[in-house]
């Protein structure tokens, strides 16, 4: 397993030799376009952390989820699952951490926690996606995009809760 990696890239090296291909000055060019687009969706993906930090800091996100408390449980969403079903779309660490809170407090075969399980799977960190992949390539219009993408999230949180409850 410790070969795996070293393995391979000699097995890339060796290609590109035999090939013809300049591979150092191939890794050289890869490597500056990388920097280049680090540098080009820095700004944005920092913005998106601060964003994250300060809804949580400030308490938005509790405030947040009280309001949308009924709303979850009228439609038969676990309430305790409502925060990271909200941090989900923005910060995958974040839903990971408020996960793991769901499993502890309720604990990981509860209802609260197979949809939690469910809805970790079946949704992506929506708005780090759209940055991450249109700020490398300089997309600036993102409505379409974001609205059919929370879409999905929403549809993610409704059928998390739906399928638990149907087939578990």
């Amino acid at each position: 397993m410790e070969l795996i990696m070293p393995a391979f890239a000699a097995v890339i090296i060796i290609f590109g030799l035999v090939k013809r291909v300049p591979v150092f000055d191939c890794f050289i060019e890869g490597a500056k376009e990388g920097f280049l687009t680090l540098y080009r969706i820095a700004p944005t993906i920092l913005g998106l952390v601060f964003a994250v930090g300060l809804l949580r800091s400030s308490g938005a996100i509790d405030v947040i989820c009280t309001a949308l408390s009924p709303v979850a449980d009228a439609v038969g969403f676990p309430v305790e699952v409502v925060p990271m079903a909200l941090l989900r779309p923005v910060s995958g660490g974040g839903s990971t951490a408020l996960l793991i809170s769901v499993f502890e407090d309720c604990g990981p075969d509860s209802f609260a926690g197979r949809v939690a399980s469910v809805l970790a799977g079946s949704s992506e960190t929506t708005f780090f996606a759209i940055t991450m992949y249109f700020g490398s390539v300089g997309v600036r219009r993102i409505r379409h995009t974001a609205i059919a993408a929370v879409a999905a999230d929403l549809t993610a949180m409704i059928m998390s809760a739906a399928l638990v409850r149907l087939f578990l």
